[in-house]
């Protein structure tokens, strides 16, 4: 989502959460790819009505939708995180 995003302003589109697969989120690297889990979790946790989450849960939750990602990279990333909250 976050390098993602940095290629495609070149358009200047408006873009939705539900556009990123997987492949684009795990195709990033490092602290980029850790940009577009945590804002995943942030968007997840805002969309729920919440504000508050246990770091341990988050962890195990990134844990999941990492492996669950790897295994179908054509699935959209929301959807993923979705289900592994």
């Amino acid at each position: 989502l976050a390098a993602g995003a940095n290629a495609q302003t070149q358009d200047k589109g408006d873009r939705t959460v539900a556009q990123y697969s997987c492949k684009d989120v795990m195709r990033e690297s490092g602290g980029n790819r850790d940009v577009a889990i945590a804002f995943l979790h942030g968007y997840m946790v805002g969309k729920s009505g919440g504000s508050a989450f246990t770091v341990e849960t988050m962890r195990k939750q990134t844990d999941a939708f990492i492996e669950r990602c790897l295994d179908n990279p054509a699935l959209k990333a929301v959807d993923v995180m979705s289900d592994v909250k």
